[in-house]
């Protein structure tokens, strides 16, 4: 029920997973309002790839995300949050309001046992090839350094148990690559992220760094990363809408990617972009798989305690 096409666009991706063969072993779980369903008879025939709970609220994007998630216990997040506590799904994913996925994640799954902030991160295109991984983009506009020490150890289990980068580069977002550049946060931070014996960190980064082999982790508060989000996304769009085709470019699509994981809480929960549509649900559910099977969450357990 989440996101601005739905439930049609999440219900046709569904529908084009059931024929994907990497997704052939998932089975998925459909929570909405289930009168919405009569359209589409291949997702409640007889079949044993979908299930269907009923959930007849829904939590609007502009809702406010803390009174939503108490007020709406019968919301498609509410519901699917609780039933991934209690080990009825493996991995819960919506397009939903990014804020009461945050805050229902925090209240129902909770946060791993040693995380003092658990973060939203997103991929970054390489120019060379390759994706990096930029953190935080939103969930924590304010923070203390020993925050973004555990970011970037957030980062790195992310980019070697999921992509696969046996020892990633970790950087510290900051206005020039000398240790002394930068503000009171990132300043701190540095020293915290230098003295580490677990990260592989090569110093401060700059906004120019984001799209080389530079690093692999990116670290930053949730202000800064959100800016730098939000400012791809819309170099992205205005250079398409002059027509602008170009190979890298096109890695900044979000529907490439499927959405991203919310590090740090004790249960694999993915967040979708809000304007997605089919072809991102499927890479969703992609996404989904890929961080259970990594058992990513068991590594961040076993890292933080």
């Amino acid at each position: 029920m989440g996101g601005d096409f739905a439930p049609n666009e999440a219900l046709k991706g569904v529908k084009e997973a059931l024929d994907e063969s990497d997704l052939s072993d998932v089975h998925i779980v459909l929570l909405g309002n289930e009168d919405h369903l009569k359209d589409y008879p291949e997702l409640t025939g007889e079949t044993n790839r979908v299930s269907v709970v009923h959930a007849p609220e829904v939590i609007e994007m502009a809702e406010h995300p803390t009174r939503a998630i108490s007020q709406k216990r019968n919301s498609s997040i509410s519901i699917g949050l609780r039933m991934l506590a209690e080990g009825q799904l493996d991995a819960f994913a919506s397009a939903g309001n990014t804020g009461a996925m945050m805050v229902g994640s925090l209240y129902t799954v909770k946060a791993i046992e040693g995380v003092i902030r658990p973060s939203l991160s997103t991929l970054v295109p390489k120019i060379e090839g390759g994706t990096g991984l930029l953190l935080d983009v939103g969930a924590n506009s304010d923070v203390k350094p020993d925050v973004l020490l555990q970011f970037a150890e957030l980062g790195s289990l992310y980019c070697k148990h999921v992509l696969k980068i046996e020892e990633p580069k970790v950087g510290l977002l900051s206005i020039g690559h000398e240790r002394e550049k930068g503000n009171l946060l990132t300043q701190a931070a540095f020293a915290l992220l230098e003295e580490s014996r677990s990260l592989n960190f090569i110093g401060n980064v700059e906004g120019r760094d984001l799209f080389l082999n530079t690093c692999d982790v990116i670290v930053c508060d949730g202000f800064t990363g959100n800016v730098v989000l939000k400012t791809c996304e819309g170099f992205f769009y205005q250079l398409k809408k002059r027509g602008v085709n170009d190979e890298f470019l096109d890695r900044f699509n979000f529907t490439d990617y499927g959405g991203t994981s919310i590090l740090g809480v004790n249960k694999p929960v993915i967040i979708g972009h809000g304007i997605s549509k089919s072809d991102t649900f499927v890479n969703m559910l992609r996404l989904s798989k890929q961080i259970v099977q990594s058992r990513l969450i068991d590594k961040i357990k076993f890292t933080m305690n």
